[in-house]
């Protein structure tokens, strides 16, 4: 017998309870883990990558045994609508495992970053999770002044990635993004956008760039909920936008091509 997906709201998780509907302070505890990712009418990009991210994550900071980890993802899936737009966030804290069950905000097809060139607040880059709140008030501020995003840099201005999300862009025809070896987060769809490209034969390498270097290239800033965005404004920096005749097609392809169906109820 099935069971319908659980309302909106947040639900922790146990092995002998399942999922069961908690207030936000009843487990007012720091996040050790998070992931997300945009349900459309019941599909999804890479959702098994997200298990994956968010099982490790676990894993390297001491979290639950992975097979309660897997029960717990079998019970969250079971519990996601199969209609509307959603962006659930799994999350671990100290003493808790939890699903994060939202509606999705309006999505964006292009924006506009703030370049000031922030210095990286993260304490545990590679993890999503710990920093979300200090990268909320980053963004906080790149909106004050007049952007939606934020980009982050190291100590000798080499991009990053930005608040929310990862920073890829085009020289002619190669695909780059910052090297593995920079503190940037291993995100999801940049991922399967860089295995579509390596599969139709576009060149893919990384390389390190300042926001400079950046002035009138092709840049998209990638993540699950609003896929690709190419950037149409720096606000208060030196680059200037480049056009971005990329996009559309890859678009396209990521929103309708790339998600899949969670698996039945």
């Amino acid at each position: 017998m099935t069971r319908p997906p659980v309302p909106e709201g947040l639900f922790a998780w146990s092995p002998a309870a399942g999922l069961r509907s908690v207030a936000d302070t009843e487990t007012d505890e720091p996040l050790l883990v998070a992931d997300s990712w945009l349900v459309r009418d019941g599909r999804v990009r890479g959702l098994d990558r997200h298990r994956d991210r968010f099982v490790r994550s676990c894993r390297e900071c001491g979290g639950p045994p992975e097979y309660r980890m897997l029960e717990f993802w079998q019970a969250m899936t079971a519990a996601l609508p199969r209609t509307g737009e959603w962006f659930p966030r799994v999350e671990l804290t100290p003493h808790h495992v939890r699903l994060r069950l939202r509606p999705a905000p309006p999505l964006g097809s292009t924006v506009e970053v703030w370049a000031a060139g922030q210095p990286d607040p993260r304490t545990a880059p590679r993890r999503k999770g710990p920093d979300l709140a200090a990268l909320a008030r980053l963004r906080a501020r790149a909106v004050r002044a007049g952007a939606q995003e934020a980009v982050l840099v190291d100590p000798s201005g080499v991009v990053l990635e930005a608040a929310t999300t990862s920073v890829l862009w085009w020289e002619n025809d190669t695909l780059c993004l910052p090297p593995p070896r920079l503190p940037v987060l291993p995100g999801v769809t940049l991922a399967l956008i860089r295995e579509r490209a390596e599969h139709t034969g576009i060149p893919v390498t990384h390389r390190e760039r300042t926001l400079t270097e950046l002035a009138d290239r092709e840049v998209w800033l990638v993540n699950a909920l609003h896929g690709i965005r190419p950037v149409t404004r720096w606000v208060g920096g030196p680059a200037n936008a480049g056009p971005a005749p990329r996009a559309p097609e890859w678009r396209e392809w990521l929103d309708e091509k790339a998600p899949e169906p969670i698996a039945p109820l």
